[in-house]
């Protein structure tokens, strides 16, 4: 069969690819094939999670996949008085939390979180691929036909050395776009929070209007400078301003 082929031979480009950024196509590839209903939400928000406290035996929050690809993953949800987060603590590994949302950015394009730092990978540099690590990454995919090769992904990045203010484009896959939001100059252990403009930067980095979108991930690296990192999220949603 054509398809049966053409699924064949993408994949096997998908195999070339290092092992975070393949876990990320392959995972949109999967979403863009299968259904999926939209998130529900009020008429201004869609909730992607507030970190209510629930999880499975391996401490990823329920309504997420665990997506380990390097070294051991450490996940939990920690909790500061009456509120709930997600704690990722990366030694040497390379590991994230994946979910499935379908949905038109342009009816709700603004992207709000919170997430703080508590150590950044030494070295870390998204401008290159021997120290393209970060303690804390949000991926947003939109998934284009064939998936495989067409998704592009933006990820919003706290880095070490790249400066904030940082568009990368990815050395591993030319449809992921970075945008660095914080850096080395920023104090540890404090929260931020944060809200994009996701179909504005979209539009900006691809030069054309967005898909729908196909899935969100949170994700934490430190293998390839072989050192370690800790990040925290909290409080992810969509609005439509």
């Amino acid at each position: 069969m054509i398809l049966g082929k053409w699924r064949f031979e993408t994949l096997k480009k998908i195999k070339r690819l290092p092992d975070i950024y393949k876990a990320i196509t392959i995972t949109m590839v999967i979403l863009f094939l299968a259904s999926a209903s939209t998130v529900a939400g009020d008429k201004n928000v869609i909730v992607i999670d507030k970190f209510s406290g629930q999880k499975d035996e391996n401490g990823v929050p329920l309504g997420w996949q665990l997506e380990k690809k390097e070294g051991k993953s450490d996940i939990r949800i920690e909790r500061e008085r009456d509120n709930f987060y997600l704690h990722f603590v990366s030694r040497g590994s390379s590991f994230g939390v994946k979910k499935k949302v379908e949905f038109r950015i342009q009816d709700f394009p603004i992207l709000n979180w919170k997430w703080k730092a508590g150590k950044l990978p030494k070295g870390g540099d998204v401008r290159e691929k021997s120290t393209d690590d970060q303690a804390a990454q949000v991926y947003i995919a939109f998934p284009k036909f064939p998936a495989t090769v067409n998704t592009r992904l933006i990820g919003y990045i706290w880095d070490n050395e790249a400066p904030k203010g940082s568009t990368v484009t990815s050395q591993w896959w030319s449809k992921l776009k970075c945008i660095v939001l914080r850096d080395k100059t920023d104090k540890l252990n404090q929260w931020f929070k944060e809200q994009r403009n996701v179909y504005e930067d979209y539009k900006r980095l691809f030069g054309e209007e967005p898909p729908e979108v196909g899935g969100i991930s949170l994700y934490i690296n430190s293998q390839h400078t072989k050192s370690s990192a800790e990040s925290c999220f909290d409080d992810v949603y969509f609005t439509k301003k």
